[in-house]
């Protein structure tokens, strides 16, 4: 499998937090399928000074660039205009 650093950054307009706390469930349903899958090796929230969810970090691994786009493109936190950016790169978990 293929390994990838995913940083997304949130919106900054008004309702961007909101819209985040609105989909957050449905995006963790989404993260507990890819983690049952093996798809979900590890991630989390970004914060800023005053503790708000400001973006993700994540790290997956998928077949192929393909489906990393497929799954990307159907995230709640996609598709509810949560992220803003997201930038991939490929990564690989050390093996220690």
């Amino acid at each position: 499998m293929k390994q990838y650093l995913l940083t997304a950054f949130d919106h900054t307009d008004a309702e961007a937090l909101q819209r985040r706390l609105n989909a957050r469930p449905h995006h963790l349903e989404l993260v507990k399928r890819l983690k049952a899958s093996g798809n979900f090796v590890v991630g989390g929230a970004m914060l800023n000074d005053e503790g708000n969810m400001i973006g993700s970090t994540m790290i997956v691994q998928f077949e192929s660039d393909e489906q990393l786009e497929q799954w990307k493109q159907n995230d709640p936190y996609v598709t509810g205009k949560v992220w803003d950016r997201i930038e991939v790169r490929p990564f690989k978990v050390a093996d220690v």
